[in-house]
C-alpha cells in the first residue's frame, strides 16, 4: 500500500486548523484515497494509508466516519506499541472516539437507516460468555475492541460496524460531540461505581481529558466542594475556567503521595469527616494513585480510571485495609451511550470546550504528532472528515 510516513517526532508544524476548528479545506493529499485511515505499524510508526472498503454482512452497516477523536491509548499504542498485553502485532487503523452517518446497511438491520448520525460504541462482545450473560459484557475476553489490534479503528472514512452497537443522536448534537460520548462514556461508568452525592465531598485526580470530563461530570451529578489535582499548571487553570467552582492543587514532586494528601486534605475542612468520601483517579500514575488513596475518606470510595503500569509496588495496602477504603478499578464501559446522549443534548454537561483542536482526515498524522507535543497544551484533537462521501 502506498502512504504518507511519520516517524514519531513532531516537528511542529500544525496544518489544518484555525483557533481550534477546521478551516474545511480539503487539498489533494485526500484526493490519492478512496478511504484514507491513520495506520499504526509493529515497529511504531504512523502513517496514512488507503484502507480497502468492505461490505456490510448480516447486521452491520457502513458508516462515513466524521469525527473521531485522538484518546490517550491511542498515543500508547503508537510510542510503546501496546497497552497492557494488547499489543500491535500488525498494521492497525487506529481509534475509538467517534460519531459518524451510515451509509449502508447489510441484511437484517432495523435499528438504524442510511442517513442516521450515529454515535459509535467500539467494542463488539462476543454475547456468548458468562460476563456477556450477566450483562457484563464490557469484560468479556473476546471482545472485538476498534482500534486495537488486529480490529481496525475509526480514523477513517468508511468503516464497517456491527449496527447493534451505534445509538442515534439528535439534531442538536453535532459529530464532533457525537465522538465524545465515548470518554463520557467511561466517566459514566466509573461514576456510578465511585458514590458520588449530592452535596458531598469529591476529588479529581488528573486534569487531562478524563480527569476533566470526570470534574464535568461529578459537578452535574452535584459534588461539593470539587478539587482536582495535577502536576501542570496550565492543565488546572483550563479545569478552573472549565468548572469555575472546583478548586485547584498542584502536585508538588518534592513532597511524598502521603504529605501531598496532607496538603489536598487541608482544602476540604480540618476534621475526617469532611474529607472526600468519593475519590476518581484519573491518570493511572502510581504515585497519583497513592496519593488518592491517602487523600480520600476512612470508610470512602477510591475509583482508578486512569489506565497505567501493569503492576504498581509501592500501594499503601495497610491504609486501605485499616481505613476500609474501597479501591475500584474500572475497564471502558457499558450500557452508556443512550445516557451519555441525554447528558450532552439536555446540558447536563457541556464538553466542548475539551476539544481545541480539530484536523481534517487527511491532516491526521500532523494532529497525532501535535497531540504528542506537550507544549502545544492540547486536551482533545479531533480529526474531522467533512466531504460529502458515497459508496
Amino acid at each position: 500500500m502506498n502512504g504518507t510516513y511519520t516517524n514519531g517526532h513532531a516537528n511542529g508544524h500544525i496544518n489544518g486548523y484555525t483557533n481550534g476548528c477546521t478551516n474545511g479545506h480539503i487539498d489533494g493529499e485526500a484526493d490519492k484515497y478512496r478511504n484514507p485511515s491513520l495506520q499504526v505499524t509493529e515497529d511504531h510508526r504512523i502513517k496514512l494509508v488507503d484502507a480497502p472498503v468492505e461490505e456490510p454482512g448480516v447486521g452491520e452497516v457502513i458508516l462515513h466516519v466524521k469525527c473521531s477523536g485522538i484518546c490517550g491509548s491511542d498515543m500508547h499504542l503508537w510510542k510503546s506499541g501496546r497497552i497492557g498485553s494488547l499489543e500491535v502485532k500488525g498494521d492497525c487503523i487506529l481509534g475509538h472516539e467517534a460519531a459518524g452517518v451510515v451509509l449502508k446497511c447489510g441484511e437484517g438491520v432495523t435499528n438504524v437507516n442510511p442517513g442516521d448520525r450515529v454515535g459509535i460504541e467500539p467494542q463488539e462482545p462476543c454475547e456468548q460468555c458468562f460476563l456477556c450473560m450477566e450483562g457484563r459484557y464490557n469484560l468479556c475476553d473476546n471482545v472485538k475492541f476498534s482500534g486495537i489490534w488486529p480490529y481496525n479503528g475509526t480514523i477513517q472514512r468508511f468503516k464497517c460496524h456491527p449496527a447493534k452497537w451505534l445509538y442515534k443522536i439528535p439534531d442538536n448534537l453535532t459529530y464532533s460531540e457525537g465522538a465524545l460520548l465515548e470518554p463520557l462514556s467511561v466517566i459514566l461508568h466509573g461514576i456510578n461505581g465511585a458514590n458520588i452525592r449530592l452535596g458531598r465531598p469529591a476529588l479529581v485526580c488528573g486534569a487531562g481529558p478524563i480527569g476533566l470530563v470526570a470534574l464535568a461530570a461529578a459537578r452535574a451529578s452535584g459534588a461539593h466542594p470539587l478539587v482536582i489535582t495535577d502536576i501542570n499548571a496550565s492543565r488546572l487553570k483550563f479545569a478552573k475556567e472549565f468548572v469555575p467552582h472546583c478548586q485547584t492543587y498542584q502536585m508538588n514532586t518534592k513532597l511524598s503521595a502521603e504529605e501531598n494528601a496532607r496538603e489536598i486534605r487541608k482544602l476540604y475542612g480540618d476534621d475526617e469527616y469532611s474529607q472526600p468520601p468519593s475519590v476518581m483517579e484519573c491518570t493511572g500514575v502510581e504515585s497519583s494513585v497513592c496519593t488518592a488513596a491517602y487523600s480520600v475518606r476512612r470508610g470512602g470510595t477510591l475509583m482508578v480510571i486512569g489506565v497505567g503500569r501493569p503492576v504498581m509496588n509501592n500501594i499503601p495496602f495497610m491504609h486501605l485495609s485499616l481505613a476500609e477504603i474501597d479501591l475500584k478499578f474500572i475497564n471502558r464501559y457499558r450500557d452508556t451511550w443512550p445516557a451519555a446522549i441525554q447528558c450532552l443534548s439536555g446540558g447536563i454537561v457541556d464538553l466542548n470546550k475539551l476539544v481545541t483542536h480539530k484536523f481534517p482526515l487527511e491532516k491526521a498524522i500532523e494532529a497525532f504528532e501535535l497531540n504528542a507535543d506537550a507544549s502545544q497544551h492540547s486536551i482533545k484533537i479531533h480529526i474531522m472528515d467533512e466531504v460529502d462521501a458515497s459508496l
